[in-house]
């Protein structure tokens, strides 16, 4: 509409041009303000411009006597609609006079008349209290009352929706938007206000750059908190701008230990560390596996790098020698000239610190060169992708997730139902994360009776919640009090359970 009406006030603002045809003036317009020559076609067109034109004036007259009342009849309303009608009105004699060009005119003037007509109808639509029968114009009114009625209280979410990861942080996206989905319809009620919660998703591209730019405009947007980010190397520096904002951070999937240790009362997570998943893996490797030589690669990100670590503390703890240690990208998309490198001091077991848009290559091309070594791999590397990505070789690969399989989760089943029946795609790893942070911003949104960002911050230490991930209570860092990891293979391409650790 606000088109149409900038539209409108255009042709409104133009001067009416001298009539050229000598043969009709003014004065020779018929009874109906039509020209002795117009065409038939044209006078029933014209015709329907106004009756919907007299239409409108009636429902808006009709609306003039009713007193004002908001989301109704406002005031505005009213001086938009006679903005319209005079438009309409001098459209309709307008082209009546005139013989040429119309066709592009009147199919503008006919359709913004019915929209200006629709939109009278819904301004002045008020269905009375105790009217007999629900009509379809009562019911939208209502349903249109109660949603301006509310109060919009947005939840920022920010994750990368595009590039090689743009899958994991639409996953993780979807599991917010549900959870707010959710809780709109159940109702919200706070402080005795009616709350209607919006996800505001923005696109980090798994970029701190980006990212940093992401957190600004989510706090410009005066979010109440966010869910976010996917990626540690983004989540860790735009924790400042949050923590300068005292808006709460509770990432669905950051893993890197620094996160939660820069000494802001805003970050938190609602999942395990790498101070908890590098050492499973690294007891993974050198018990289960026996494995006394050890590559180390990682792509160079807070996450990858942290991840690999911690990995390399306890493996040497534990009696084992790093044999090698390199770094490649997480843009990169061949790895032959490092697997060369590893393959030549013949590891035992290669470690590799990213995500599955690198990992899977990484597996397919050391299986390529006859690497035989079993390759490791963190929660950025575990989902079904990498299976596509790594092909037959993937039966070579072990992986981690910071948190219980989804079908250990309790009400993991039921998620992953109203997930799959919702976006009609599998859960990749961290949506039921994201789905769980929501609901724990709800929570403390409720025992702070308040949807101001600073005091919701304040009711996040005492979080005491039963999610579909298990219980979320947080330490004074803003981590889990508790966590598993889940260590996966593969087969046929899919991730199997191999084995749970508590933490």
């Amino acid at each position: 509409m606000q088109f149409a009406e900038r539209a409108l006030n255009g042709h409104t603002r133009r001067k009416a041009r001298p009539i050229r045809d000598s043969r009709r003036s003014p004065a020779t317009l018929d009874a109906s303000g039509f020209g002795a020559g117009a065409t038939g076609a044209r006078k029933r067109i014209a015709t329907r411009l106004r009756l919907l034109t007299d239409f409108a004036l009636k429902i808006r007259l009709q609306c003039r006597k009713t007193p004002p009342v908001q989301q109704y009849c406002h005031p505005h309303n009213w001086s938009y609609n006679a903005r319209v009608l005079k438009a309409l009105r001098s459209w309709t004699v307008d082209f009546a006079r005139r013989r040429r060009p119309y066709l592009m005119r009147v199919k503008f003037a006919y359709a913004v008349s019915i929209a200006a007509t629709v939109a009278m109808l819904t301004a002045c639509g008020k269905k009375q209290d105790g009217e007999a029968g629900t009509g379809t114009s009562g019911a939208s009114a209502a349903a249109v009352a109660a949603a301006s009625e509310a109060t919009i209280v947005k939840i920022g979410h920010a994750a990368p929706l595009t590039g090689g990861i743009a899958h994991l942080g639409k996953d993780n996206e979807n599991g917010a938007r549900l959870a707010v989905e959710e809780i709109n319809a159940q109702g919200l009620t706070i402080d005795g206000r009616k709350i209607q919660l919006q996800l505001d998703a923005q696109d980090d591209a798994a970029d701190p750059k980006t990212g940093t730019a992401v957190a600004q405009k989510l706090v410009d947007d005066h979010v109440v908190a966010v869910i976010g980010h996917l990626n540690s190397g983004v989540s860790i520096p735009a924790s400042k701008i949050y923590s300068d904002a005292s808006i709460v951070e509770i990432s669905p999937s950051s893993t890197n230990p620094a996160y939660t240790q820069q000494g802001f009362k805003t970050t938190y997570r609602v999942v395990a560390t790498d101070a908890q998943q590098g050492p499973a893996l690294a007891n993974y490797a050198t018990k289960a596996l026996g494995a006394k030589r050890i590559a180390v690669v990682d792509d160079a990100t807070a996450y990858g790098k942290g991840l690999a670590d911690e990995f390399t503390k306890t493996a040497e703890a534990s009696g084992a020698k790093i044999v090698a240690r390199e770094a490649t990208s997480d843009k990169a998309t061949d790895f032959r000239a490092i697997l060369t490198k590893i393959k030549s001091v013949q590891p035992d077991a290669i470690m590799f610190g990213g995500m599955d848009a690198t990992g899977g290559p990484f597996t397919k091309q050391a299986a390529a060169l006859g690497i035989r070594a079993k390759i490791l791999g963190g929660d950025g590397v575990c989902t079904d992708k990498v299976g596509e990505l790594a092909g037959t070789a993937v039966q070579n690969l072990v992986c981690s997730e910071a948190g219980l399989a989804l079908s250990k989760m309790t009400n993991g089943a039921d998620f992953e139902k109203k997930y799959e029946d919702r976006f009609h795609t599998p859960v990749q790893i961290y949506a039921p994360f994201t789905y769980d942070a929501a609901y724990v911003i709800v929570d403390a949104m409720k025992r702070a009776n308040s949807i101001e960002a600073p005091k919701v911050l304040a009711a996040m230490p005492s979080t005491d919640y039963n999610g579909v991930i298990g219980h979320i209570a947080f330490d004074d860092k803003g981590d889990l009090k508790e966590g598993a990891i889940t260590l996966y293979d593969f087969k046929d391409g899919k991730k199997a359970v191999l084995d749970v650790v508590k933490m």
